[in-house]
């Protein structure tokens, strides 16, 4: 009768012999994850320490599944670098602004780091180490590395090459207490007058302004759209005629590496796609625009290049930087405008309304990064306080 057959991942019985070296070798039969059992040994002074090192050795086989595919626990950590790019491009889930990103991160943030280190080699306390003292630089870097170091590592883990995903386990980055920054009213009308002196041509160097900034900034102000949201809207989305006029948010400007820029036929995310009531400074802006578009149809962009290209974000944030700096007014950038809005809708309505008009599906992201607080406290208790502790006459 044969002898039974030995469950995938189980060693059989353990036999010792004495070397000519005067250690003793311990020996068994080891079932791998390809079905093959595989002679397994280890040496030492004694059959007992023999014994111990031959199971921890079957035990650390037991971890680390052979695989018959490209990736092993020993193959280089670049070589699953390269692995993890295929597959997201073959399952091609992405969008291309964010495939690029992530290729970016991971060349620049962490492929310098463990470069020279195996899969097996990649464990919690390394990995932990390693975002400490990123984050020490910066904590926006040390979240970008965590994400994709995560993302390739858990293929690693799905396909069996290891046991479990180290970053799972490091400690919790946090994040440097920021308080959000917003314009006030009388900022906001510095801004705006620092772009209408611009644009009347008073300014004699920097590029030449084609009378669409201080338009976008506008509109900015007027729905807390983002920049692409605002260079992606056509005529179709404007409805000056209404009461009240409204503009439709529904797409944004992309720029890929290496492709022209383009529109996208939707926004940041689902709930990005709204339409908003515009204030008259907003609606002004807008049929003065309107007035100017040489193209008739209903997909002509708003704000384009005189050849009725889309413009880039980082053509327009190069312009408002320009004009800030001609001005001598720091830190101002489109998304700030953003921030502004929040605020302001914040201070009069509630957060609900605030999150809702930016698109938001969680108010508390609108609270943590878009609505700076406001440190007055009621003057109500200096009211209460003379009256507790009024000096007598």
């Amino acid at each position: 009768m044969s002898r039974p057959r030995l469950t995938i991942g189980t060693y059989g019985e353990i036999t010792t012999r004495r070397l000519p070296s005067g250690r003793v070798e311990a020996r068994t039969r080891y079932r791998d994850w390809d079905g093959v059992a595989r002679l397994v040994q280890a040496s030492a002074e004694s059959a007992a320490a023999a014994t111990r090192a031959l199971k921890a050795k079957c035990a650390d086989r037991n971890l680390l599944a052979p695989t018959t595919g490209i990736l092993a626990p020993d193959s280089p950590f670049p070589d699953l670098v390269e692995y993890w790019l295929e597959d997201i491009d073959l399952e091609g889930r992405l969008a291309t602004a964010t495939r690029q990103l992530y290729e970016r991160d991971m060349r620049t943030l962490v492929l310098p780091a463990f470069a020279g280190l195996t899969l097996r080699e990649i464990g919690v306390a390394r990995c932990d180490q390693f975002f400490k003292q990123l984050a020490k630089q910066s904590y926006a870097k040390a979240k970008h590395a965590r994400v994709v170091l995560r993302l390739a590592l858990a293929l690693a883990v799905r396909h069996e090459v290891l046991p479990r995903n180290p970053v799972d386990h490091v400690a919790r980055l946090h994040r440097p207490a920021r308080t959000p920054d917003a314009l006030t009213p009388a900022e906001v009308n510095a801004i705006r007058a620092a772009i209408a002196y611009w644009e009347a041509g008073r300014s004699a160097s920097g590029p030449r302004p084609d009378g669409q900034l201080g338009a976008i900034v506008e509109v900015m102000l007027g729905t807390s759209a983002r920049i692409g949201e605002v260079l992606a809207i056509r005529r179709r989305d404007v409805d000056i005629t209404g009461a009240p006029p409204s503009i439709r948010i529904a797409g944004t400007i992309v720029s890929h590496r290496g492709e022209p820029t383009v529109r996208q036929d939707h926004p940041k995310t689902a709930k990005s796609r709204r339409a908003v009531a515009i204030p008259s400074f907003t609606a002004e802006a807008v049929r003065r625009r309107l007035a100017k578009l040489e193209d008739p149809s209903v997909d002509a962009l708003l704000f384009c290049s005189r050849e009725g290209t889309p413009l880039t974000t980082n053509n327009v944030r190069r312009q408002l930087r320009h004009v800030m700096d001609l001005a001598g007014i720091t830190g101002v950038t489109p998304h700030m405008f953003r921030r502004t809005v929040a605020t302001a809708i914040s201070a009069q309505a509630g957060v609900d309304l605030a999150a809702e008009l930016l698109g938001h599906t969680d108010p508390k992201i609108t609270i943590q990064h878009y609505i700076r607080r406001n440190e007055m406290v009621n003057p109500a208790t200096a009211q209460m306080l003379e009256r507790a502790f009024a000096k007598d006459a």
